[in-house]
């Protein structure tokens, strides 16, 4: 059975062999160490291999006994083996391809999640233009992988940045279209036709986020639409006495993080399962 374990050690010579020991004497191999440089001690992370039966207990009544404190301990597959540079490298590939995936890709790569659960997790908090993400786990993020988010944060700004241009509008676009509100919706016409649309609704009770539902057609996307009505639907929220919006779409949705970045708007990205949802700041917004 594979075990994942996070511990902090005394920084001195011997602990690790120590634990070594500790670990022989239980039957348990060690198959993995990763270690994570501290002030006056360390966190190691091992992926051992320990004999069926083998309890969350008996895991870190080991660890303690070779002098760990603040022991996590939990199953795990053998994914958890797989070698730590080669996973930073695909998910550097991910994210320069696909930019907008940041959110799955490091949580995937830090074994997190962006959704909360217990609501008792440490959470590591990375910054994109004026959008955040964060994920969020039991096991305490240490200052290194806190470093490696912000490295990986500002590779997806740098991929965002050179993305390539919109898409080439034909002739009069641009002249034809016109933003339409109406009651608690923005349409973006063109020739009177509607390409995109943006609606607001109060949120289920004070204090809420308000939902929106927006919607580009698919020819017209990369033209700014999209951008465009976030930041009108974000005000008319504003208007009527939001504080924050949310706007909801599908994991695989490419547009939505570039979009909240064009907007200017302060946005805090969150994935679970196939949805990714955005929860949007209004209070601050001129009117």
């Amino acid at each position: 059975m594979l075990w994942r374990v996070r511990a902090n050690l005394p920084d001195r010579p011997g602990t690790l062999g120590s634990l070594a020991h500790e670990c022989g004497k239980s039957g348990v191999n060690i198959l993995r160490v990763q270690v994570f440089p501290g002030r006056s001690s360390v966190t190691d992370e091992l992926v051992v291999d320990a004999p069926e039966g083998f309890s969350v207990a008996d895991m870190v009544a080991l660890m303690q006994r070779a002098g760990a404190e603040s022991v996590v301990a939990m199953e795990c597959t053998e994914a958890a083996l797989d070698d730590q540079p080669t996973r930073f490298v695909k998910a550097a590939q991910t994210v320069l391809d696909e930019p907008a995936k940041f959110p799955d890709v490091v949580a995937h790569l830090f074994d997190a999640d962006v959704a909360p659960a217990s609501g008792h997790e440490d959470v590591l908090e990375m910054t994109v233009g004026n959008a955040t993400v964060q994920i969020r786990r039991a096991t305490p993020f240490t200052s290194t992988e806190r470093t490696r988010g912000a490295a990986m944060a500002e590779l997806v700004s740098h991929a965002l940045n050179r993305e390539a241009p919109l898409a080439p509008q034909a002739s009069g676009d641009r002249a034809d279209l016109e933003y339409v509100v109406t009651g608690d919706a923005v349409a973006a016409l063109a020739g009177g036709r509607v390409t995109g649309r943006a609606a607001v609704t109060a949120g289920a009770a004070e204090g809420d986020p308000w939902p929106v539902d927006m919607w580009v057609d698919p020819s017209w996307q990369r033209r700014g639409i999209g951008t465009r009505l976030l930041a009108d639907i974000a005000r008319m929220a504003r208007s009527k006495g939001a504080e924050e919006i949310v706007l909801t779409a599908p994991a695989d949705t490419q547009a939505v993080l570039p979009m909240v970045l064009s907007a200017g708007l302060r946005g805090r990205i969150r994935m679970a399962g196939d949805t990714l949802s955005v929860r949007i700041a209004v209070s601050e917004l001129r009117v």
